[in-house]
């Protein structure tokens, strides 16, 4: 069986997984937007079906990027509730 310390330590290092996680997603975030802007620019004027979809489907992508990092964020806190309580 795991002493505390290991525990804690394990916990410690999947909550530095989660924060390369986390980076990941933020600079994925970030290439978004610049598509999303780059996208605008180049396509600025088009009424096309295709246009609105594609724009949808990127804000689509972006908010479920940030609802990822919501759910990091919450798991991290409940792991380091868990391990404050050991």
């Amino acid at each position: 069986m795991a002493s505390v310390a290991e525990v804690k330590s394990a916990i410690d290092a999947a909550i530095q997984q989660v924060s390369e996680g986390q980076a990941a997603v933020h600079a994925a975030s970030e290439k978004l937007a610049e598509a999303q802007q780059s996208l605008a620019v180049a396509l600025d004027g088009s009424g096309h079906d295709a246009v609105s979809t594609a724009h949808a489907s990127l804000q689509q992508a972006t908010q479920e990027l940030e609802e990822c990092l919501a759910a990091t964020m919450a798991a991290v806190e409940q792991a380091q509730m868990y391990s404050a309580a050991l």
